[in-house]
């Protein structure tokens, strides 16, 4: 379904859509395209608990936009219009919208394609980028690679054990309730290796962190810079924290993200005959074993 919106006319066309990934897994999402023809897209992936229109990926669109590159914006499985479905969450889901969100671009045209993640976005961006032909850069805001020892470090041993027995973890965003989470998928999480999908990205990747981040352990950062395997580029900046709250640091970090896109999504002159395969499992080498909820 197409739902044209007009928050900013004759800026930014944008277009609300509801696709169906091939597991039947639903994709809100949002294209915005610039006023002229391009061949040139970026897929911008929120983090954990957030949404498609999401500050970062709001002002993303605002500064690729108008230098001839679309952005698509979806929500992931469980947030954003589908957080009802949250205590169901599983990372198949999130590759499964992944999937939908690559080949519904390609099929419109667009044949040179950036990925953009933000922290568990970013998880999943490197869990998909060398899975896709199309994708010409990566760019990563505070990455997760590890995200069960995330979850360990960010929870505790008190937490953990409590979401094993109820299904319930804390809410990260409001310390007084739990919200429920099937047990199911830290087990899912266990079983994806980022670092060996990230020894597997070729293209471009830019990282952009904060020095006070106090989510992402550093040590998973300086490990990805180590096994990416095409050219890459580490920013740090030295007062941002995992939210990048100061408002200097926000600019820059958005804005090194989006130059980098610029630079590095070329118009390839040619739609890519190149499409998705299969939903990524779990180690590059081992059939998916994830359970579907």
């Amino acid at each position: 379904m197409d739902h044209p919106t007009s928050e900013n006319p004759g800026e930014l066309q944008e277009v609300s859509l509801l696709l169906t990934g091939a597991e039947q897994t639903p994709v809100p999402c949002i294209l915005t395209k610039p006023s002229r023809p391009t061949k040139r897209a970026v897929i911008l992936c929120h983090g954990f608990l957030s949404d498609k229109n999401s500050r970062t990926n709001r002002r993303l669109t605002e500064l690729l936009v108008p230098e001839g590159i679309a952005t698509f914006r979806f929500d992931w499985y469980g947030m954003g219009d589908l957080s009802k479905q949250f205590p169901h969450l599983t990372l198949q889901q999130c590759l499964d919208q992944l999937n939908t969100g690559v080949s519904y671009l390609l099929a419109q045209g667009y044949s040179s394609i950036g990925l953009i993640g933000s922290s568990f976005g970013g998880f999943m961006a490197i869990l998909g980028a060398a899975h896709f032909p199309a994708i010409r850069a990566v760019g990563l805001k505070c990455p997760v690679v590890d995200f069960a020892e995330c979850l360990q470090l960010e929870f505790g041993e008190q937490a953990m054990a409590v979401w094993k027995q109820t299904h319930q973890i804390p809410n990260i965003l409001n310390d007084q309730e739990l919200i429920p989470l099937q047990y199911a998928f830290f087990e899912e999480c266990l079983r994806y290796d980022g670092y060996e999908w990230a020894s597997r990205i070729t293209v471009p990747t830019c990282v952009v962190h904060g020095e006070k981040d106090d989510l992402i352990p550093f040590h998973q950062i300086d490990r990805l810079m180590k096994v990416l395997a095409g050219p890459k580029d580490l920013r740090l900046l030295p007062n941002a924290d995992h939210q990048f709250g100061h408002p200097e640091d926000f600019r820059i970090m958005t804005t090194l993200l989006a130059q980098w896109m610029i630079q590095q999504v070329k118009d390839s002159g040619h739609p890519s005959s190149c499409h998705p395969s299969a939903i990524i499992s779990p180690s590059p080498d081992q059939p998916s074993t994830s359970e579907s909820s």
